[in-house]
């Protein structure tokens, strides 16, 4: 967990700023997260990823329409300055709900941002739903 400074700021955890480094990012791209209260945080490369799928589908289709605005009305280039730090903008915190505190979350080629009770109750409902499937149950079943 990083606590947001007076500015604003908050810094991104070394181990992820290393990864951006090596990637040789020069700023990231994050996107509001379409089914949970989190910013999803990576390279241009996955902004390229989202535009490239929309690319596939018909330009005259709804869809095409709507994936273009999740991937580019529900996103924002966030500048990492020299101290690793990004601004967490109202773009960011309406979304979130990050006040004080922000926690990261490694997605492989990604990161997460979110509200830290927000992710632990998101990790908790997530271990529920792979316990049930570790127990071959349905959600709202009860394991026999």
């Amino acid at each position: 967990m990083s606590r947001i400074d007076a500015k604003g700021r908050v810094s991104v955890p070394a181990h992820f700023r290393a990864v951006v480094q090596k990637r040789g990012y020069s700023e990231l791209y994050g996107l509001r997260c379409l089914d949970q209260p989190a910013m999803d945080v990576g390279g241009l490369d996955l902004l390229d990823r989202y535009e490239q799928r929309i690319a596939l589908e018909d330009p005259f289709l709804q869809t095409a329409d709507d994936m273009s605005f999740f991937c580019h009305g529900d996103g924002a280039f966030l500048k990492l300055d020299q101290d690793g730090r990004i601004t967490m903008s109202d773009f960011i915190r309406e979304h979130t709900g990050i006040s004080a505190e922000v926690a990261f979350v490694g997605r492989g080629n990604f990161f997460q941002i979110w509200e830290p009770g927000r992710l632990a109750a998101y990790g908790a409902q997530a271990r529920v739903r792979l316990l049930q499937l570790r127990q071959g149950t349905k959600p709202g079943e009860r394991p026999e």
